[in-house]
């Protein structure tokens, strides 16, 4: 009977050591995929073709790939250690085949910790020979990452009362400021509530819920009115951020809607997004972004937002799509100067490959077998473009126009005298028609980068500073107001621009909100999130 049992043991080992074997290869084949797919990100840049839907499908396979793999690894040690056996089936007898599952090398613990020594009893006796003299010779150290949960606390200003026995008067320190005119809430939990809320797309309800089971219940109408007091206290700051986006020699513009609620239903709006990046031609002014609102797309829009840009003369870039709204921008006659108008190549690019994607159907030589080519041959000339903007990302305007005056300018020119010809032999219906038509009708702005160091070759920038907005519509699904949504993009324009930066935006604005009530105006730039440091 023991042997049977034994053996019945034995024959379950080796099942869930398959089994866990299984798993992690299928978490290999995951962790594969997904880098395969950053690659092509990488490599095409952003597109519409859902590269960054399916690198986070991809993700989240890995995470349960990942997940079931040292489950089931868990499960094959205990079988194993049940059964008493451990390699191989030898001469009739079942044993279970090892293996070692691949894990990526765990990165060190941060240095800046701190750490708390737990020190475990010392052995009495040597555990070989059982003698007492013992000799401390050395330490192993093993660490654990934790964390404290959060706590909560009522600080106390306390503000003593002195009598002058001379003149019996009365003297005290001068209240301190608060965070927010008559507020009961420390800047650092207002901090939290804001980047909750606009950060990490957590509605005010969901914060009051979980705060009550921590036992602070907090009405949803004071946190709603502290979200309205911070955004007032915080707007210096985010006009001091306007200011430096919008004096940028080049601005990335574009657009995503927004749900607003109007009546007992919704219509869409849009928040509006403007990006100051430098960084891409070696310039050393600071990255920012501004976000702004409106509940409408009409052209009038942008116009009042960069109403008073450039400042001087002309020569600011603007990278954008080919949204209508942004022509009278361009205009020569515009006051104070015209933009310069710098299409985006991402944009153009996504046209062609989605035709080039889809799946040839109907009769040999039909319109669409014979776009897709065309489209796939597109796609190539211009990936060739930006094989030579990555190597040189980084450098300076002038390194970047010489590289492209003597690479990429007899690319661009072959690409439009291949796409003039291709086009005399379409029809106005043929797919690809409209993408060449796209491109040819606006040469002129994709050219600018071959004449101006300054322009990129997308507008990239500005639709990564759209994709946390586009995220947080699954969670607050729309915008309660006119006034809410310029809340949220005076907010988002705070958030952005930190993590542009570099820096913990949650920290920066507790930072702020503790001490700009007592801060004086001409010294406003030293809170700017490019100047602002953490705390050591």
């Amino acid at each position: 009977m023991r042997a049977e049992i034994a053996r019945l043991l034995a024959e379950l080992a080796v099942e869930r050591a398959m089994a866990a074997e299984a798993l992690a290869l299928k978490e290999l084949a995951a962790h594969q995929a997904l880098e395969i797919a950053k690659l092509r990100h990488q490599l095409y840049g952003r597109s519409a073709e859902r590269s960054r839907q399916i690198i986070d499908q991809l993700e989240l396979a890995l995470v349960e790939a990942v997940g079931d793999a040292t489950q089931a690894e868990i499960v094959a040690e205990e079988a194993a250690a049940d059964a008493g056996i451990d390699a191989s089936i030898d001469g009739g007898v079942v044993k279970v085949a090892g293996f070692e599952r691949k894990k990526p090398a765990r990165a060190p613990l941060p240095e800046h910790l701190p750490r708390e020594r737990v020190v475990e009893p010392s052995p009495c006796a040597c555990d070989h020979c059982g003698s007492h003299r013992l000799v401390r010779v050395g330490e192993d150290i093993t660490e654990t990452l934790e964390v404290i949960p959060r706590q909560w606390k009522v600080v106390q200003h306390v503000r003593e009362r002195f009598a002058c026995r001379a003149c019996e008067g009365f003297s005290q320190a001068p209240a301190p400021f608060h965070a927010i005119a008559r507020g009961r809430a420390g800047p650092s939990l207002l901090a939290m509530i804001l980047y909750e809320k606009y950060g990490q797309h957590v509605p005010l309800n969901r914060q009051a819920e979980r705060y009550a089971r921590e036992g602070v219940p907090i009405a949803l109408s004071t946190l709603a009115d502290q979200v309205g007091a911070c955004a007032h206290a915080l707007t210096p700051i985010a006009n001091l951020i306007e200011a430096h986006v919008l004096a940028g020699g080049r601005i990335h513009g574009d657009d995503t809607p927004v749900p607003l609620l109007d009546k007992g239903k919704t219509k869409t709006a849009r928040l509006w997004t403007y990006v100051r990046d430098d960084r891409p031609f070696g310039g050393a002014d600071p990255p920012a972004v501004l976000f702004k609102f409106s509940d409408t797309r009409s052209g009038d829009h942008p116009k009042a937002h960069l109403k008073a840009y450039p400042t001087t003369g002309g020569g600011a870039i603007l990278q954008a799509d080919a949204f209508a709204g942004y022509n009278h921008l361009f205009e020569q006659a515009r006051s104070p100067a015209p933009f310069i108008e710098a299409a985006c190549w991402a944009h153009a690019r996504r046209k062609f490959f989605e035709i080039a994607s889809l799946p040839v159907k109907g009769k040999a030589g039909s319109a669409v077998q014979a776009a897709a080519p065309l489209a796939t041959q597109a796609v190539k000339k211009i990936d060739e473009l930006f094989a030579i903007e990555r190597e040189i990302n980084g450098a300076t305007a002038n390194e970047r126009l010489a590289t492209r005056t003597s690479q990429s300018a007899p690319l661009v020119a072959n690409l439009f005298d291949w796409m003039g010809e291709q086009r005399q032999k379409l029809s106005r219906h043929a797919p690809v028609a409209a993408a060449m038509d796209y491109m040819l009708k606006r040469q002129a702005a994709f050219s600018v980068f071959l004449t101006d160091g300054r322009a990129c070759l997308s507008n990239n920038a500005a639709e990564r500073s759209l994709r946390p907005a586009a995220l947080g519509r699954k969670a607050w699904l729309f915008a309660g107001s006119q006034a809410g949504g310029d809340r949220a993009a005076l907010i988002y324009t705070l958030i952005g621009t930190a993590k542009l930066n570099n820096i913990d935006p949650q920290a920066w604005l507790a930072h702020l909100l503790a001490h700009m009530p007592s801060w004086p105006a001409s010294r406003l730039h030293e809170l700017a999130p490019w100047n602002w440091k953490p705390a050591p």
